[in-house]
């Protein structure tokens, strides 16, 4: 069974930082692993996703130079570091799995298996 809970989230100012954290159970396999986001009253959009425990980041082009996704492979946990953030990206963040091979980029939101509950990050 796979379970996936995300923390860090919170409230900063604009030109802040935060870093999220999913901690990933189970038997993930070689799975994509993602970054999602949700603004109040806008459909979920990708951030960013990274292939296996390995493989190289790809991220939208929102967020392209100020976020960067890394993972610590023997704890199973994902982080999405967020530098120079903007009330734009104020938003609930999810990760999320897929078995889908994403190592050419980010998949797009139907192929994705397994969610975390959701961490919301204000910036003001």
């Amino acid at each position: 069974h796979v379970q996936l809970v995300e923390s860090g989230g919170g409230s900063v100012q604009s030109g802040g930082s935060l870093r999220l954290s999913c901690a990933i159970s189970g038997d993930i396999g070689p799975y994509c692993k993602a970054w999602f986001r949700q603004a109040p009253g806008k459909i979920r959009e990708g951030v960013g996703s990274v292939y296996g425990s390995f493989g190289t980041a790809h991220y939208a082009d929102s967020v392209q130079g100020r976020f960067t996704i890394s993972q610590d492979n023997a704890k199973n946990t994902l982080f999405l570091q967020m530098d120079s953030l903007t009330p734009e990206d104020t938003a609930v963040y999810y990760c999320a799995l897929s078995r889908a091979d994403c190592s050419r980029g980010l998949p797009p939101l139907k192929v994705f298996d397994y969610w975390g509950q959701g961490t919301q990050v204000t910036v003001s």
